[in-house]
């Protein structure tokens, strides 16, 4: 078999126990090494997997391709106060319809939620909503709203949700598309 280049960006882990090879949906590789391993076995490895490799990037061409949202510690500063903004703004006009009591608003650097709420009613939210579209952004501040009211997925919390969002159903399934990790638009 002829060997194709591939080209990857090379991670090393604190936390990880073995190599991973990792394929993005933008057709991006990542192999990822624990901290002390020999760089020189990466070349060998991805010659080993360049069948799944070529059939993983292959299968991700076949969809439109999409822009990655900002990440990392520095977009989350630079975002911060954008996303508080928005969502303050959202917040506000939703509690007119549910007029819940709330503690307080964060924005975060969340890696695997769009939201949360906690039993004190303080609503998270990821600042990378700042980068949904405004349907899916409101349909992750109504669902935190809504755990206000009902701390749970019961029927009659998605009856809540209903009130706003009558297709949170597909806005949902959308939401779940996006990839935590790449997040993207």
């Amino acid at each position: 078999m002829k060997r194709e280049q591939i080209s990857y960006t090379l991670k090393k882990s604190k936390r990880a126990k073995q190599m991973r090879l990792s394929v993005y949906c933008d057709g991006s590789v990542v192999v990822t090494l624990p901290q002390g391993s020999n760089e020189n076995i990466v070349e060998r490895f991805l010659s080993e997997q360049q069948e799944w490799l070529l059939k993983r990037i292959s299968f991700f061409r076949q969809f439109p391709r999409r822009r990655r949202m900002p990440s990392g510690k520095k977009n989350y500063r630079m975002y911060k106060e954008r996303a508080r903004e928005l969502v303050i703004d959202r917040v506000s006009h939703f509690n007119k319809i549910y007029p819940y009591a709330y503690n307080k608003i964060s924005i975060r650097n969340q890696k695997t939620r769009w939201g949360s709420c906690s039993h004190k009613g303080n609503l998270n939210f990821n600042y990378k909503i700042l980068f949904l579209p405004e349907t899916l952004r409101d349909y992750v501040i109504v669902h935190e709203l809504c755990h206000l009211k009902e701390f749970n997925h019961s029927k009659r919390f998605w009856a809540l949700v209903t009130q706003v969002i009558p297709n949170y159903s597909a806005m949902r399934k959308e939401l779940r598309k996006r990839s935590y990790n790449q997040l993207s638009m």
